[in-house]
């Protein structure tokens, strides 16, 4: 799963994911507060500001503020690697997911390993189902290339239409845990079954 900073601001005196830096943007008071730090990697001072040289977060260690890009901070997923992604864009097309710091598509011949000519996107994920993928490979410059084709891969939870907790049943549908009605989604195997 890819790591990645809290959306409730600091972690570990890394910044959260709204304070993502630009090259040449100064870096936010709360990290330049008096003393003046000195310029650590990923920064550096022009007209008494201290500025960024990198995309990447800020970080102030004692005495010294730097910017952390996703390669230094260890945030870019790897090949393989599985990650909780949450939907937000479903249509006819690949379903893009965003975490705090990447988006993903996952295509419709990537949703499961048999009868991928009868998938429909609309069936397998629906908006705010939190999906179990599997990273393929870095897709184009603005996403990575996700899998759901695996048993053990796919919608580990959800909310029905009604806004109701959903419980898998099988590995193409899920119970509303109150009005018992199913809904259709590529499920994961859960856990431990």
């Amino acid at each position: 799963m890819p790591a990645s900073a809290s959306a409730n601001g600091d972690r570990d005196g890394v910044a959260g994911p709204s304070s993502l830096l630009l090259p040449g943007q100064p870096l936010p008071p709360s990290f330049t507060k008096p003393p003046q730090p000195a310029c650590g990697a990923g920064c550096y001072e022009h007209e008494g500001r201290i500025l960024s040289s990198v995309v990447g977060r800020p970080r102030r260690d004692g005495a010294v503020v730097s910017v952390v890009g996703r390669e230094e901070a260890g945030l870019m997923p790897e090949i393989d690697a599985v990650a909780h992604l949450t939907i937000s864009t479903v249509n006819n097309r690949p379903v893009p997911e965003s975490s705090e710091d990447f988006v993903g598509v996952i295509r419709v011949a990537d949703i499961r390993l048999t009868e991928r000519d009868k998938v429909k996107m609309g069936e397998c994920f629906r908006l705010g189902d939190i999906v179990k993928a599997k990273v393929l490979s870095l897709g184009d410059a603005r996403s990575y290339y996700l899998s759901t084709a695996a048993n053990e891969l796919g919608v580990v939870y959800a909310t029905s239409e009604s806004g109701n907790p959903l419980l898998p049943v099988s590995y193409q549908e899920m119970e509303d845990s109150v009005t018992g009605r199913t809904e259709r989604r590529k499920v994961a195997k859960p856990e431990g079954v």
